[in-house]
């Protein structure tokens, strides 16, 4: 149930990026269309579009947190006995969870402290932009916390303790050789 709640959150918020992005590309395009054609502009279309985009960049982030879908690497960790990994992978969920705090603290502090100050063409309040890192750091530990107790309560089969997958591009590449659908999975060297 707590599984289907955090997708149905991440296909909420794909669809605000989706949104956004369509009211950045509207609110470029129209700008750009504007200054060429008529030699004017919409004042707010560059800070608002730059908001949105630091918006997109977190909230993308979050769903990436969700799907495991940022940079790793498996050269260690793969090589290791299962409990082995469930340490390595507990560690560097602690660290990413430290992290995590530490952007949330400075996201925090530098929202607060612009509380009060005007973006300069909108008038909105600067915090809506520090706000996008603090929305992000609570989403983000929220989820790498649960996925820690998965972790360390062995509810995370050995099976998923090595999180790397290979790139589509790399799987769409071994899919197509003659041999891919024959052969038994290679070894890591």
């Amino acid at each position: 149930m707590l599984n289907a709640l955090i997708d149905r959150g991440c296909r909420w918020i794909n669809l605000l990026i989706a949104l956004a992005l369509a009211v950045m590309v509207a609110m470029v395009f129209g700008n750009v269309v504007l200054r060429y054609a008529f030699n004017s502009g919409i004042a707010i279309s560059e800070e608002v579009s730059r908001w949105l985009f630091v918006w997109i960049t977190f909230l993308g982030a979050i769903v990436a947190v969700r799907e495991r879908g940022h940079l790793g690497t498996d050269f260690l960790l793969a090589r290791l006995p299962p409990l082995g990994q469930r340490i390595c992978l507990a560690l560097s969920y602690l660290l990413m969870l430290w992290c995590t705090w530490l952007l949330f603290s400075g996201a925090l502090a530098q929202t607060r402290i612009n509380w009060d100050v005007d973006a300069p063409v909108t008038g909105a309040s600067m915090a809506l932009f520090y706000a996008s890192g603090v929305v992000f750091a609570v989403a983000a530990g929220l989820l790498l916390a649960l996925d820690l107790w998965r972790i360390v309560s062995g509810q995370m089969p050995d099976s998923a303790l090595v999180q790397i997958s290979e790139s589509e591009e790399l799987a769409a590449v071994g899919s197509q050789l003659p041999h891919a659908a024959s052969a038994p999975p290679a070894s890591r060297p």
